[in-house]
């Protein structure tokens, strides 16, 4: 589904993807991880086309996207800290999306639902709490049906049920054929949606396996210390 080539990016004298290779396929939750500044956000921003590579190339069910726009109504997007004009109430942002995103053809109200966010609609952004804006978040990344998720720690701020909400989702929204993308540093959360793992350092590809054949290799059960023991081992 999206495939990445030789992917690099600097900035100035700081090199943040070398040389990037990897490929995802549909149907699959893979967690992106690695530590703070090792490339996961410049990659997924690359793949928005936030962020133009200096080369290698990107490709979307074998077109490459690079400086081209149609494609993201493909994609759906999680920003770990979601901005939104304070003033705006909840109501005014969902209908100020939708009205962008107007040519939508299916529209998916259900996290609206089941957090939930109608009850709520007249408060102002502004006014709420960092895990009901990530709630909102939420509902405008799979609101629009987008074949392609990038979940930037989506669970980061929510409580243990709305964020038991956002998992069933993500499941459910696999099981239609779509690709998900999670970077989260909670590897329990991890194991509990993703089947592969994907770890960047230093902006360079570390590995990209399924979570059984991570646990096989290393001998361990928990998905923790099999990372742990492959970053030694590394090391």
């Amino acid at each position: 589904m999206i495939t990445i080539e030789n992917l690099s990016k600097t900035y100035g004298k700081l090199t943040v993807l070398k040389d990037l290779t990897v490929r995802f396929g549909g149907g699959r939750v893979v967690s992106v991880i690695g530590p703070n500044g090792s490339g996961k956000t410049t990659m997924s921003k690359c793949i928005l086309g936030m962020v133009l590579p200096d080369s290698g190339d990107i490709k979307m069910d074998g077109e490459s996207v690079l400086k081209k726009y149609a494609y993201r109504s493909q994609i759906g997007y999680m920003p770990q800290i979601g901005k939104y004009p304070e003033n705006m109430k909840i109501r005014q942002v969902i209908d100020m999306i939708r009205d962008i995103r107007k040519d939508a053809k299916t529209i998916d109200e259900e996290l609206i639902g089941l957090y939930g966010l109608k009850d709520i609609y007249d408060k102002r952004m502004g006014s709420l709490s960092g895990g009901t804006k990530q709630k909102v978040s939420a509902a405008l990344a799979f609101m629009f049906d987008p074949q392609v998720l990038i979940l930037d720690e989506p669970t980061a701020g929510l409580d243990p049920i709305s964020a038991e909400i956002l998992k069933c989702k993500i499941l459910k929204e696999k099981k239609k054929g779509k690709l998900i993308l999670i970077t989260s540093h909670i590897m329990s959360e991890v194991e509990e949606v993703a089947d592969e793992v994907m770890c960047l350092v230093d902006g360079a590809l570390k590995f990209h396996e399924t979570i059984a054949s991570i646990k096989q290799h290393t001998n361990e059960e928990r998905l923790s210390r099999a990372i742990a023991k492959i970053m030694n081992e590394e090391d």
